[in-house]
């Protein structure tokens, strides 16, 4: 799959946008604040139907402009062209197509454009909390499993609702809560079985990219833990119920799955330098990467967002070894360094496209020979 083009009009400072992509590589160079990450979350929002950094799509808006609206032209695997757009005004719905026709619910548009973006935000990822985590679960599964994330949707609404009861100063009959646990526990436990499939297939091709960047230099390991391991989740709901009344909130539940990344046997978040853990997040994603490409009918975009800082030149040297062979398709990559562009440039090789980002204007550039 190959994004050929791109239109875009006021999204964040690309206010007038309209460009053509090499099939291979396309590089963006520019200074901070110019808009190159401005460009790859607009093709991130065409496979995603929202912005990777802002979820409020008026925030998204260009500030003097009313409106926002992206428009992509794909070239599929079987050679088939398909056109995605979405577009908000302010104060109004968004709308969402694929070739001119309106999505009824975005899901259905999840997994239809695979992509995966590598970016300094991604720090989050060991960092931040669990949730971080269970959503870059959440992310590659529903690329692939539309049954997990109807599932997904269907537990994080019951969960709501049995938090509204939770919170009741009145009393409320068990039976209605009974009505939201059941729920929750029949399509929290259909997401338990497929994350943990995911998982015992994913860990392996994890550690085999880390392995390859690093030079076999640290171990490293993924292990997720759920309450659902513990038994079935109704029992918990009911056991805990009284309790949870008190608080106020659901305590257990798939909602706590935690994703526990080790270095060496130990949390990365303590242990990892700062090379280690962009190493560690480079590997996560690159592995994710392999997985789409095995469960999608499409090979995946492969967005890389600054990727080199705060690694030494031998892990560069891996990642490019990795990202310039037959296994990767169009790739898009930004930096603020003209002599690293034409090193990435150099070492890929094959098709390309440089393009120049200044203040949100976007033009093609010639490589220095």
């Amino acid at each position: 799959m190959i994004l050929k083009r791109i239109s875009i009009l006021n999204y964040k400072n690309l206010q007038q946008v309209e460009l053509q992509f090499s099939p291979k590589l396309n590089c963006l160079l520019g200074q901070n604040g110019m808009g190159k990450t401005n460009l790859l979350d607009a093709i991130y929002y065409l496979s995603f139907c929202k912005s990777m950094g802002n979820p409020i799509d008026s925030q998204n808006i260009f500030h003097e402009a009313d409106f926002f609206m992206i428009q992509g032209f794909y070239e599929m695997g079987d050679g088939s062209m398909e056109e995605i757009s979405c577009g908000t005004k302010r104060k109004q719905k968004k709308q969402f197509k694929r070739n001119k026709k309106e999505y009824q619910r975005l899901s259905e548009h999840i997994g239809f454009i695979p992509l995966v973006m590598v970016s300094p935000d991604d720090q989050a990822l060991i960092l931040g909390g669990s949730d971080e985590r269970r959503k870059f679960m959440d992310v590659v599964i529903a690329q692939y499993d539309k049954e997990y994330l109807d599932a997904l949707i269907r537990y994080n609404k019951a969960l709501v609702q049995r938090n509204v009861l939770l919170k009741s100063e009145v009393p409320v009959e068990d039976d209605v809560f009974l009505a939201w646990e059941g729920i929750m526990a029949v399509s929290g436990e259909a997401v338990y079985r497929k994350r943990q499939a995911f998982i015992e297939e994913f860990i392996p091709i994890f550690q085999k990219y880390y392995s390859f960047i690093s030079g076999d230099k640290e171990e490293v390991s993924l292990a997720y833990t759920s309450h659902a391991q513990q038994g079935g989740l109704m029992a918990q709901f009911a056991a805990l119920r009284e309790r949870e009344k008190i608080i106020g909130f659901s305590m257990h539940g798939i909602h706590k799955d935690e994703l526990e990344m080790r270095l060496g046997g130990f949390p990365i978040k303590r242990e990892g330098s700062q090379g280690q853990n962009k190493t560690y997040l480079v590997a996560l994603k690159l592995a994710q990467f392999e997985f789409l490409k095995r469960t999608s009918r499409q090979c995946p975009l492969l967005l890389l967002d600054d990727i080199f800082d705060k690694l030494d030149a031998q892990r560069v040297e891996q990642i490019l070894k990795l990202v310039g062979s037959d296994d990767f398709g169009q790739i898009f990559i930004t930096d603020t360094n003209r002599e690293n562009m034409d090193y990435i440039l150099q070492k890929i090789g094959g098709d390309y496209q440089l393009f120049l980002v200044e203040d949100g204007a976007i033009t093609p550039m010639e490589v220095q020979s």
